[in-house]
């Protein structure tokens, strides 16, 4: 093998570990001989050459392949093993503020009755079967002891209207099975 083919082959090696650096944590070691092996490569090839075009030739091209390099490598990276531990995963398409835990379980209370524990100006706390929730109304004031409904429930606020008390007498008499 003559000393061109050489530092061709030394380029090679120091492309490959440029690679290998990216999913073999060596902190730098595999690095700094890529680097070394890319520069004695270059510097063998002006050199060994017998025309200087040689080695400015290399030197072009592998100022060229580096970044096509680097892009490649950085675009399919994230998709390995390890590169999937270095990034962040995006959140799912349908997962909003409303599919929360907390905000799921305030959307039960949609449509039902609660009394109004404070003052709403427009905000406050109202109590809906034994639980006191932090509400809005809709822009009125509704007096404390006063019966309210959730009317709606958006990105974790309750909305609540003033209502009339609830006639709760047919289903105090009524049997369910």
């Amino acid at each position: 093998m003559d000393n061109l083919s050489l530092a061709f082959v030394l380029i090679a090696v120091g492309f490959l570990l440029l690679v290998a650096e990216l999913f073999i944590p060596s902190f730098g070691v595999l690095f700094a001989l890529a680097i070394a092996a890319i520069v004695g490569g270059i510097a063998m090839t002006f050199i060994n050459s017998e025309d200087p075009y040689t080695g400015w030739l290399t030197l072009v091209g592998v100022f060229i392949a580096l970044p096509v390099l680097a892009g490649t490598v950085f675009h399919y990276w994230p998709r390995t093993p390890m590169g999937r531990r270095f990034f962040l995963k995006a959140p799912d398409e349908d997962a909003t503020v409303a599919s929360m835990p907390v905000n799921v379980e305030l959307e039960g209370l949609r449509g039902r009755f609660g009394k109004a524990l404070s003052d709403l100006r427009p905000a406050g706390t109202v109590d809906f079967d034994g639980r006191r929730i932090d509400v809005v109304t809709e822009g009125m004031m509704v007096e404390a002891g006063q019966a309210v409904r959730c009317v709606d429930v958006r990105a974790g606020r309750v909305v609540v209207r003033p209502v009339d008390k609830p006639d709760l007498g047919d289903f105090e008499t009524a049997v369910f099975r």
